[in-house]
């Protein structure tokens, strides 16, 4: 079975919306848009291409599938990120699309969970999530995610989109890795290690044992 690997920036408060620029999605109002920029450097930037370099596909939400399709083609092969996107194989989930320019691009326009789960079935390494907000909200909420990587920035927005919604199915997760670069980001792997585990903590529950 192929591993899906949801890749997101955070904000210490949750935040994933509009991490790259002020524009890029004001939806609700939010007004804080480019939050990474101030504390993305060099050593960050070769920690994402480290991780582009395990894509074997790439999973995309119309929206971010649009962005990225207007952009990584004429950034050119000369940038790592952009050789590794442009070549491998791009599934993008949308139900008005007929047709994607980016080469090696493939619509998925029916029954999304179903669609996805066939992908992590076939052979082939690791598919890749990036932004795409509204599909990662459907595949928690039919646990289809095997791995996240949370490049959290220390920084606060206050209300914005987050990753964990509403309709995060339980899980426990275990950590595998985690660094931080020099600005103070924290790049965390978790990987699902079962269903959620619950307890009960302290002297006022000793009688209930």
């Amino acid at each position: 079975m192929r591993k899906l690997v949801v890749g997101s920036f955070m904000t210490l408060d949750g935040v994933v919306q509009a991490p790259g620029a002020p524009n890029e999605d004001q939806e609700g109002g939010f007004a804080h848009g480019g939050w990474t920029v101030p504390l993305f450097d060099d050593e960050l930037g070769q920690r994402m291409v480290a991780l582009t370099d395990r894509a074997d596909a790439l999973l995309l939400g119309r929206k971010t599938y649009e962005g990225f399709a207007a952009s990584w083609p004429l950034v050119g092969d000369e940038d790592p990120i952009a050789a590794k996107l442009n070549r491998i194989p791009k599934y993008v989930v949308s139900r008005t699309l007929t047709t994607a320019e980016w080469a090696n691009t493939t619509i998925l326009s029916g029954d999304v969970a179903k669609e996805v789960a066939e992908l992590r079935e076939q052979p082939g390494g690791e598919i890749h999530v990036s932004g795409s907000g509204t599909l990662v909200q459907t595949l928690l909420r039919h646990d289809l995610v095997d791995e996240f990587v949370l490049v959290v920035f220390p920084v606060l927005v206050g209300p914005g989109k987050r990753l964990f919604a509403e309709g995060t199915a339980p899980a426990t997760l275990e950590l595998v890795e985690t660094s931080a670069t020099g600005t103070g980001v924290v790049i965390s792997t978790y990987r699902r290690r079962g269903p959620l585990e619950v307890g009960a903590m302290g002297p006022e529950q000793e009688g209930n044992a």
